[in-house]
């Protein structure tokens, strides 16, 4: 495995929100990573034990599935989308909201397995550190400088 290919895992401070449109069904997390490409974002809640333990078990750590969104095509981007449709219709928005996260990313398109898995080492890096994490995991797919990218964001307590 190369340099590149190590995910890294970060704290950062989100300044403003990563807001999509609202996926009018609840859009599963697909097995196969060539459906997890686009601008796409997940929010799932933590199995509780899971969500907590340096030796989570990778079939029990996802909980439920909170939203799923997309960036909308054709509307100016998503801040054309904000824009237009926020004020009118709050319920079409789903964001990754602002604040401090532990971020990790891949870049490539993960299936579901990958996802969990990047996921759980960041956990257990994070736990390492002794970080405080919230039960909430937030899993975002881009296209960035010509590759797709796997992007994994854990809320920090407070």
């Amino acid at each position: 495995m190369s340099e590149l290919d190590t995910p890294s895992f970060y704290r950062m401070d989100l300044r403003a929100p990563l807001i999509y449109q609202k996926n009018s069904g609840q859009a599963q997390l697909s097995d196969d990573s060539a459906e997890n490409t686009g601008f796409r974002v997940y929010c799932f809640r933590l199995d509780p034990e899971q969500g907590k333990s340096i030796e989570p078990e990778r079939g029990q750590f996802l909980g439920d599935l909170v939203f799923s969104g997309f960036e909308p095509q054709n509307q100016g981007g998503v801040k054309g989308f904000e824009s237009k449709n926020a004020t009118n219709n709050p319920g079409m928005i789903v964001q990754i909201p602002g604040g401090i996260y532990l971020f990790s990313q891949k870049r490539e398109a993960l299936g579901k397995n990958g996802c969990i898995d990047l996921a759980i080492e960041q956990q257990k890096d994070g736990l390492w550190e002794r970080i405080k994490l919230q039960n909430l995991l937030y899993i975002r797919f881009l296209f960035e400088d010509g590759k797709h990218v796997t992007q994994v964001f854990r809320p920090v307590e407070a």
